[in-house]
């Protein structure tokens, strides 16, 4: 009989989940975004970026003659923006918003589940070769980082450093054993399409803790006071950065 290899949760996992590995067509991949919006929706996710959005609001900083410009990088089914996009008509903020992805089905999917005449725009880029005119204003983005390794996360920070005015936001997983476990269960239980039920268990160990986030931040020379990391329930780790701003230390911050 085979041993079971335990989950080794000390370090950020490198095993390559089927959506950043395997060729699909449209449909399959716009099956497997409609589940994960569906587990998004579940788990709260966007709840920590809408409180970043209101923090930024109240800072001032907002342009007032122009619309607010925000990137979503790894944008998906593009849930996050058409939040975002609530969250401005309800406050009568004038935006333009972009969503970014590598995936070409990226754009298809998310243009399909969007009303028509919004201010928003899908984009098939890499982020690094992504340079709209006119600039951006605030660099979001939601469960993509862990997709990414060591290096390539501190260049992606470096170039939201560079690239955004007002300041960035990153919502991703906390790694840790009870969301890993949790999920392989709930996702089995749920049906989910088959690439959430793989890929969900291996998004949490690929994901962070804050001493992670510390070193990456370090690594890619923000300055401690300059960014925050949060803990949210469920188990979510997000890094939050306003130009300009000392970042306040939060007690709620958990390993």
């Amino acid at each position: 009989m085979e041993a079971t290899i335990r989950q080794n949760f000390s370090r950020r996992s490198r095993e390559p989940e089927l959506m950043d590995t395997e060729v699909t067509g449209l449909e399959e991949f716009r099956a497997c975004l409609a589940d994960l919006e569906k587990v998004n929706r579940w788990t709260l996710t966007y709840r920590p970026m809408m409180a970043f959005l209101n923090r930024l609001a109240k800072s001032g900083v907002l342009p007032a003659d122009r619309p607010l410009v925000i990137v979503d990088v790894g944008s998906g089914y593009g849930g996050m923006l058409r939040k975002i996009d609530e969250w401005a008509q309800k406050r009568g903020i004038a935006v333009d918003l972009t969503g970014v992805d590598l995936n070409p089905w990226s754009a298809a999917s998310s243009a399909g589940v969007t009303a028509p005449g919004r201010p928003i725009r899908w984009v098939t880029a890499d982020l690094f070769d992504y340079k709209p005119e006119g600039g951006i204003d605030l660099i979001v983005s939601s469960q993509f980082t862990h997709h990414l390794d060591d290096s390539s996360l501190v260049r992606f920070i470096q170039w939201m450093e560079e690239t955004a005015r007002l300041g960035w936001f990153i919502g991703d997983l906390q790694r840790h054993p009870l969301p890993y476990y949790f999920f392989k269960l709930w996702s089995r239980l749920a049906g989910w399409h088959y690439f959430v039920r793989h890929d969900g268990p291996i998004s949490i160990a690929r994901a962070f803790t804050t001493a992670d986030w510390r070193r990456l931040l370090y690594c890619a020379n923000v300055r401690p006071d300059a960014a925050q990391i949060e803990w949210w329930i469920p188990f979510r780790l997000c890094v939050a950065r306003i130009a300009g701003v000392k970042a306040s230390v939060k007690a709620s911050v958990k390993e």
